[in-house]
């Protein structure tokens, strides 16, 4: 008698890395002894799991690692958007000495012709700004723009790179370019110099945040610290959650919560002189 063998095969998708879909699809065909095939149930699945990242101030410190935060990068761009458009009515306000803007001359010209003037015909050139604006001002902006990707979990060089992009294509050839031609100056001392000073901003940060947001034993000064260190992801923690001050708060818990007591513990010992266990009770 032919005899026909039938079975069953049930896969299951693995949950795959943060916020991405497994889809399997499997035929299972068998043929017996006599010839006969038989056929195996198939059967797809699709799962799908999303986890919220992880913050970089709960990891170790790392220089290359990532532990992206895409959501929360996107707000802190359109964050960065507004302020740029903000900043230029700032300095639209402030005197022509301050900026080195001739208004006279701008006025007579379109808006968007001014952009292609300073951009495709005339290219960048050696600024004349303040001091002030060129080496303090625009490095702790770069260091702003790098921190608003490295809390993000980006690592060293997406940070940097990040910078760049809103440093030189945001601000340098994108707002700044409608009122002067792009900065040489600019071009290269935002993202280069305010990167290694983001970097120094993260590692005091991460102190910051395993000290509980406390600078000097006062919340008030940590607070006021972070701002300064920080200050896009802290703006946006106001109306969002703040991974950081999530970290510190756990942190601050860990160092307060009290030992445990009563713990009993079998340990096992081997030297030249004894082998066996030992009964260990903490209290």
């Amino acid at each position: 008698m032919r005899k026909t063998f039938f079975g069953m095969a049930v896969l299951f998708a693995a949950a795959v890395p943060v916020g991405l879909k497994a889809d399997t699809v499997d035929t299972c065909r068998m043929t017996s002894a006599h010839g006969d095939t038989a056929s195996y149930l198939s059967v797809s699945h699709t799962i799908s799991i999303k986890k919220k990242p992880r913050s970089p101030y709960v990891l170790p410190y790392s220089f290359c690692s990532n532990s992206y935060d895409w959501h929360r990068l996107k707000v802190n761009t359109a964050i960065l958007t507004g302020a740029f458009a903000g900043t230029l009515l700032v300095l639209e306000c402030l005197p022509e000495d301050a900026t080195a803007w001739n208004r006279a001359e701008l006025q007579d010209v379109p808006l968007f012709k001014r952009w292609h003037q300073h951009v495709i015909e005339q290219g960048p050139e050696w600024d004349h700004d303040k001091f002030y604006f060129n080496y303090i001002l625009h490095p702790y902006a770069g260091a702003a723009y790098f921190m608003a990707a490295r809390s993000c979990g980006f690592n060293f060089w997406k940070s940097a790179f990040y910078c760049s992009l809103i440093s030189n294509v945001g601000w340098e050839y994108g707002i700044e370019a409608f009122m002067e031609r792009p900065s040489i100056q600019d071009l290269l001392i935002t993202p280069i110099v305010g990167s290694c000073i983001g970097e120094s901003f993260y590692r005091m940060k991460r102190k910051l945040v395993s000290s509980g947001y406390r600078l000097f034993n006062s919340s008030f000064w940590g607070t006021i610290a972070a701002f300064l260190l920080d200050p896009v992801n802290e703006f946006t923690g106001m109306f969002l959650s703040n991974p950081a001050r999530t970290a510190a708060r756990d942190t601050s818990c860990r160092k307060t919560s009290p030992p445990s007591r009563n713990s009993l513990t079998l340990v096992p010992i081997i030297d030249s002189h004894y082998r066996g266990f030992s009964l260990i009770n903490y209290f």
